[in-house]
């Protein structure tokens, strides 16, 4: 069976989900509301989906909130959706709750906890949160710099202190810890009695262990108020038009024993010759979405001259080149791919390399299409020295002016 790339069991996330999101508004749960025809809590499911390394995703709802939460996951690969968790009163409880069920199944590596109302997370940030706790760290939390000055209230609302701006800083979610520790301390907490904590990280700083910090992202921002979704709704009124781009790519076999097609490990007699994996699939598909952005190709964001893309997965081009559409406001609304080669054979692989492109661009598997070719024996696929992908991408951006 092909296996699909990258994949670890030791990362898990942990989506927050059981809030009522009273200061949003009447109406339905914020996470649960719509922003762009879709439901906000899919929306930030979509990039840890996206996320091949993390292995499995719980998502904690509010008691009574199944019905709400199959509705907002329909469509979405939820292959590594667990079964959701019932929080409690409090996202504290909730964590905790959700945390005790990952335990119970066996997990124990490290947990990505996020807000399911911050729905503009992106791939980088995600990434950036788990290469933050490559170390020995146990907690990694990302941070924005205070542009505001700050000023601490006494209890007769007069200002008391202003602390000195160069030393604050904002949090965000995603949180990365290693999930005993943090279980620990939520334990610890709750047999105390203590319930107050605003955040994971002040949990961990109370429970004595050091947290460390990564670089947030500014349009990670959190729905919390009902000007908050005004601001969306009006960004997302902007009409879309439709762009199409396309991508080529080509790979000679060389030694080995598999190759790497649209995400899919098959083995075969030969391997290729590439600085990366050298997925034909993956790369023609992220050309062809940047070709619709207009942003370069794939050499103008990951070079073969920087060695930090040696060996990479190609899934990381294609997540990068869907969450830029994201950024900007867009839709991918169809991916089309033929692959070109006399072997190995592409059709016994065709529903997971679907799987696996859906899962890398955040999309669904019916918005993809697979299809496989020889060349008749004709030129240098027909004489068996090497393989190529041809792809096209059809995407919705905001109308520029």
């Amino acid at each position: 069976m092909p296996a699909i790339a990258q994949a670890t069991p030791s990362v898990a996330a942990l989506i927050v989900a059981a809030g009522r999101g009273l200061r949003a508004g009447s109406g339905e749960p914020k996470q649960y509301r719509r922003l762009g025809g879709r439901p906000v809590l899919a929306q930030a499911l979509a990039p840890f989906l996206a996320e091949l390394a993390i292995a499995r995703i719980a998502v904690v709802i509010g008691e009574g909130d199944e019905e709400r939460y199959a509705q907002a996951v329909e469509g979405l690969d939820a292959a590594r959706l667990t079964h959701p968790v019932i929080g409690g009163a409090t996202r504290q409880i909730s964590v905790r709750l959700g945390l005790q069920a990952l335990s119970r199944d066996g997990f124990e590596g490290t947990v990505l906890v996020h807000d399911a109302a911050r729905p503009f997370v992106s791939a980088a940030l995600i990434r950036d949160a788990l290469a933050a706790l490559a170390g020995e760290d146990v907690a990694a939390i990302p941070a924005l710099a205070v542009t505001d000055t700050i000023k601490r209230l006494d209890d007769s609302g007069r200002i008391a202190e202003t602390p000195p701006r160069d030393r604050l800083v904002s949090v965000q979610t995603p949180q990365a810890f290693r999930l005993a520790p943090l279980l620990a301390a939520h334990e610890a907490a709750a047999g105390q009695g203590l319930h107050g904590f605003t955040d994971d990280a002040a949990l961990m700083e109370w429970a004595g262990h050091p947290v460390t910090t990564f670089a947030g992202d500014p349009a990670n921002i959190k729905l919390t108020h009902p000007q908050d979704f005004r601001e969306r709704d009006r960004m997302d009124s902007r009409p879309l038009v439709t762009r199409v781009g396309t991508g080529y790519d080509v790979h000679a076999f060389g030694p080995g024993d598999h190759v790497w097609l649209g995400g899919v490990k098959i083995d075969h007699d030969r391997g290729v010759v590439a600085h990366s994996d050298g997925d034909v699939a993956l790369h023609a598909l992220t050309d062809a979405l940047l070709g619709a952005l207009a942003e370069g190709d794939i050499g103008t964001h990951f070079p073969p001259s920087d060695p930090q893309w040696r060996g990479a997965a190609s899934w990381r081009f294609l997540a990068f080149a869907a969450e830029r559409v994201r950024a900007r406001g867009g839709r991918i609304d169809h991916l089309d791919l033929t692959i070109i080669c006399e072997a190995p054979k592409v059709g016994p692989h065709r529903d997971a390399i679907r799987a696996a492109i859906a899962a890398a661009t955040g999309v669904t598997p019916g918005k993809v299409a697979i299809k496989a070719t020889t060349s008749e024996q004709m030129g240098f696929t027909g004489r068996r020295e090497g393989l190529a992908a041809l792809a096209t991408a059809t995407i919705r951006l905001p109308e520029e002016d």
